[in-house]
């Protein structure tokens, strides 16, 4: 797209003008390719999986990422090798972020829950780590230490006994030390050099070397994606952390905001891939021309430039008559990143609903919740966030109930437990309680 400005690329929209189908159109995501041609490659390469085990692996990785290995697993000696190879400043940064994200998930540790719900009768809420979990780390351009640490952190302290990573090598076979790094220190010691669906399809069914897991966490590309849906339909007991889809970033900005700032949130997203999407909202007509303005400088200055422009030819400016207005498209939109730099931007908190992860505040960009401030950057996306919650520790683990009850206590529910059953006509249900308070007991 060249050095097109973004003055012709990003119009704005003023919301009150339009009719609500082309409301509709301006929130609209960019669309997920599903094409059936995917399907099918995906399916087949799960069948592949199936079929031939290790094989399948190696001989998928070197037609996919141009290396062929002789040993999926990357060994005790080559994670040393990986720490040993960074410098004091990178494994400082990555020691900081992993301390911030683990204070904050330990908060969420639950300790279990007994009620007496009456008289003899006590029922127990209870919590279990997943048996075996398997964390999925990209490695397109750029490698994704701070996603292991979002997955792998909560995963040890839910004492997940197993935690098995897999990502695809690079060119020789090799996966970037700063991935290897953060896996040491969250404790993960089942490695393996593999990526794209047939390392999903591998967690899924298991192979030689790879033992199944329960459940997948991480993001991926669209093979990535399509293999998580496909296997979490086909193999029971095998889950997957969310629905997945492009990128995206909401901002809300008053006139007091700071046009620079809002500017380099919302290339901070679109930088992501070229189908991220990143909308402003905004009371203000001036402050939508000076972020166009902002966008326009920033955006020159950037290395992903040509990736930024093409996720931004999609996005949005839209005006609003007021701040509550743009609370109510956001939460129509709900986004997966949602940024508010208003006067008070806490005030707004209670009323913006649906959002993956809210940021207040000029001095709160997306990438501190990306990196180091704590909180997850594992996130819902595509309007999800109106049902699906961000990833946190209750992830990583089940809850089941126990209860226990007295014969006193089932004589006090007897009555109830009658009534209802003969209401229902399931009489082999009463009987069992029934028989249980025969004679004198």
């Amino acid at each position: 797209m060249g050095t097109q400005s973004l003055l012709s690329l990003l119009p704005t929209t003023t919301w009150s003008n339009i009719s609500d189908q082309e409301q509709q159109n301006a929130l609209a995501r960019p669309a997920i390719a599903e094409s059936s041609l995917l399907a099918t490659q995906v399916d087949n390469i799960v069948n592949q999986v199936a079929e031939q085990g290790d094989a399948a692996l190696i001989n998928l990785t070197e037609r996919f990422d141009g290396i062929r290995l002789e040993s999926l697993k990357v060994t005790e000696a080559q994670v040393q090798a990986a720490v040993d190879s960074l410098s004091p400043a990178r494994l400082e940064a990555l020691e900081t972020a992993y301390g911030q994200i683990k204070r904050f998930h330990q908060a969420q540790q639950q300790e279990d829950i007994v009620v007496e719900t009456c008289p003899g009768v006590t029922c127990v809420l209870k919590t279990e780590a997943i048996e075996a979990v398997g964390l999925y780390i990209p490695a397109g351009s750029a490698p994704l230490p701070s996603t292991v640490l979002m997955l792998g952190v909560p995963a040890e302290l839910a004492n997940c006994p197993r935690k098995v990573l897999v990502s695809p090598p690079d060119k020789n076979g090799d996966i970037a030390p700063e991935v290897l790094a953060a896996a040491k220190l969250c404790g993960i010691d089942e490695i393996y050099a593999v990526g794209g669906a047939q390392a999903v399809a591998a967690l899924a069914l298991g192979t030689e070397s790879i033992k199944p897991v329960n459940k997948v966490f991480g993001p991926g590309n669209r093979f990535v994606t399509e293999a998580k849906k496909q296997l979490s339909q086909k193999i029971p007991g095998f889950a997957i952390d969310m629905p997945a889809g492009p990128s995206e970033v909401l901002v809300i900005a008053d006139s007091g905001a700071n046009a620079d700032f809002v500017a380099a949130d919302l290339l901070s997203q679109a930088e992501h891939g070229e189908d991220s999407q990143v909308i402003l909202l905004s009371d203000n007509e001036t402050q939508i021309v000076n972020v166009r303005e902002a966008l326009d400088r920033q955006l020159a200055e950037l290395p992903r430039a040509d990736i930024a422009r093409a996720a931004l030819s999609k996005s949005r400016l839209i005006l609003t008559d007021d701040i509550a207005m743009a609370v109510e498209v956001s939460n129509l939109y709900g986004p997966e990143h949602l940024i508010v730099q208003t006067a008070e931007p806490e005030s707004l908190v209670g009323k913006l609903r649906n959002a993956g992860s809210i940021f207040l505040g000029a001095y709160t960009p997306e990438s501190a919740g990306d990196y180091a401030s704590g909180t997850n950057h594992v996130l819902p996306t595509y309007g999800y966030s109106k049902v699906v919650s961000s990833l946190s520790l209750a992830d990583f683990s089940r809850r089941y109930t126990v209860q226990q009850i007295t014969r006193q206590g089932l004589a006090n529910l007897a009555p109830a437990i009658i009534e209802l059953t003969n209401a229902e006509g399931l009489m082999a249900h009463q009987k069992a309680v029934t028989i249980r308070l025969e004679g004198e007991g």
